[in-house]
């Protein structure tokens, strides 16, 4: 609001630019014969002071009211994740009717029929920037968490180990990105996975357009998504993370079909024939009716291969009446492990290359639910000293974290004399102890804290 004085200031200016204007009024028609020479020669200066004043008036006055915010107004953060310019997707080279069907026969099985729904309206979304889990995946569960699950590996490897990082607050710092360093780790952990698969030589993104390409036939069963795709071959890693972040918004819609489009570039890159191999089944496919999702597209998004076989290298299989087969398991150390725990099923159980990995974060399976477990020491795993006593945290795309201490120098004591309560807590965490011990075996866990488990 004004002052008393601006106000009579701002009166005063208006009197006098009115009655200036009035003999400049007169002057012009000539009948105003008391307008002294001067009158007319300084009247044009008089104005525009008059005029100035008044200028300086008005912005006085926005200044003061831009000062003074209602009690009523609520000033909300920008949202980062949204704020990516939505540029419409160009080029390309249109999907023609044969990789059409290809790609959708070698991910969901036939291209007959309807995809899986919950492929279509996931989107790869993160959580609320700079707070608590700021750096995970939300996700309802379906089947999308098995690859869900790979790409927040990614993020969480290059959150914690892409600069080297000695002071713990800096540690939980880098654990609650904002909204743009969200944005950046996942354009960059998109870009690896895809950079692996294609043996860091050629990439190819699938992306939509508005043009429907592949009519509706006996042959293919449209889905909204497959028969307006455009191909995209990328052949470095600078060009291929300069593409996605000019096209991320096309995966940051919550409902939309980000995971399915992360996944067809994942198959296209690796090409359908090497994963039709990579499976080695004549008619397997990557979208199985596992809750969460198969091994084969974790593999293949861990390690660039579909593999169903978890050891190290090439096992050959045979018997007396076959020629020996050869199993192509993990050929090679990756910078991110796998765990799994199935009961009773001993024979999937993962070798040293996906036990320990080169970075201490593993994506784990227990009892066919998805999740990351990781540790913030870098050497966690090239130091025998460090591997007695240490933390994990565990994080799944529903929203769930928790932290235990496994300390590996005293077995963990066998106990049957529990109550009712301790039982239950027992049931709630067992699952995942057992996940950790088929690491760490023998060794003895502590909870920090209880979670429910999503």
């Amino acid at each position: 609001q004004l002052t008393p004085g601006m106000t009579d200031l701002r009166a005063k200016a208006l009197a006098r630019l009115a009655n200036a204007t009035k003999k400049c009024k007169k002057m012009e028609e000539g009948s105003s014969p008391e307008l002294s020479p001067d009158d007319v020669k300084d009247h044009h200066k008089q104005k525009f002071e008059i005029l100035a004043r008044a200028l300086q008036v008005s912005v006085a006055k926005r200044s003061s009211d831009s000062r003074q915010v209602p009690n009523d107004r609520v000033m909300y953060a920008r949202n980062q994740q949204r704020s990516a310019g939505r540029v419409p997707v160009v080029g390309g080279s249109p999907i023609n009717e044969d990789m059409a069907v290809a790609l959708r026969t070698i991910v969901f099985g036939t291209a007959v029929a309807p995809p899986r729904g919950e492929w279509l309206r996931t989107g790869i979304v993160f959580r609320e920037p700079d707070k608590e889990l700021a750096y995970g995946l939300k996700a309802p569960r379906n089947g999308t968490r098995g690859l869900l699950s790979a790409l927040q590996a990614e993020i969480i490897k290059i959150l914690l180990f892409e600069k080297r990082v000695e002071n713990a607050n800096s540690i939980e710092l880098f654990l609650k990105p904002d909204g743009a360093r969200q944005l950046e780790v996942l354009v960059k952990a998109m870009g690896e996975i895809l950079w692996r698969i294609g043996e860091k030589s050629k990439v190819i993104m699938c992306l939509p357009q508005d043009l429907i390409l592949v009519p509706h036939s006996v042959n293919f069963f449209q889905d909204s998504l497959t028969e307006k795709l455009h191909l995209f071959e990328i052949t470095s890693l600078e060009d291929l993370q300069i593409f996605i972040k000019r096209y991320i918004h096309v995966f940051l819609e919550e409902t939309g079909p980000g995971t399915l489009l992360l996944l067809y570039s994942a198959v296209a890159t690796r090409g359908t024939e090497n994963t039709q191999r990579d499976l080695e089944v004549e008619k397997g496919y990557l979208v199985t009716g596992a809750e969460e999702g198969s091994l084969c597209i974790v593999t293949l998004m861990l390690t660039g291969r579909a593999t169903p076989y978890l050891h190290n290298g090439v096992v050959y299989v045979g018997d007396e009446e076959h020629y020996a087969v050869p199993q192509y398991g993990i050929l090679a150390r990756s910078e991110v492990g796998f765990l799994l725990y199935e009961e009773g099923v001993e024979e999937r159980m993962p070798g040293s290359r996906l036990k320990t990995p080169s970075l201490p974060i593993w994506v784990v399976c227990s009892q066919g639910h998805f999740g990351v477990m990781f540790n913030t020491n870098r050497e966690l795993l090239r130091n025998y000293h460090a591997e007695r006593r240490f933390e994990l945290h565990y994080y799944t795309c529903g929203g769930s974290q928790c932290q235990l201490i496994v300390d590996t120098r005293q077995e963990e004591p066998q106990s049957n004399n529990h109550s009712e309560q301790d039982q239950a807590a027992i049931s709630a965490f067992s699952n995942i102890e057992k996940l950790v011990h088929t690491k760490w075996q023998d060794a003895r866990i502590q909870w920090i804290g209880t979670t429910q488990f999503i």
